[in-house]
């Protein structure tokens, strides 16, 4: 699996766990909704900056989206 695919994967399972919207998350982060459900579709790159973003949103450390071991919590 690539990092994108990853990353995406992990967005997505936090924000269903927290009982996030796709959209409210995209408001949350300052991004557009079709961006957001790109980044999670592993269809998107995100920045470094975009990242820290989304675990902010997310109230998860941005390292923990990229883990492909972790259990993202």
């Amino acid at each position: 699996m690539r990092l994108a695919e990853i990353f995406g994967a992990n967005v997505r399972r936090v924000r269903l766990k927290r009982g996030m919207t796709l959209e409210s998350l995209a408001t949350e982060a300052g991004l557009a909704y079709s961006y957001m459900g790109g980044i999670e579709r592993g269809q998107r790159n995100p920045s470094l900056n975009v990242a820290e973003r989304i675990a902010k949103a997310l109230d998860i450390d941005p390292v923990t989206l990229f883990s492909s071991t972790s259990s993202v919590s």
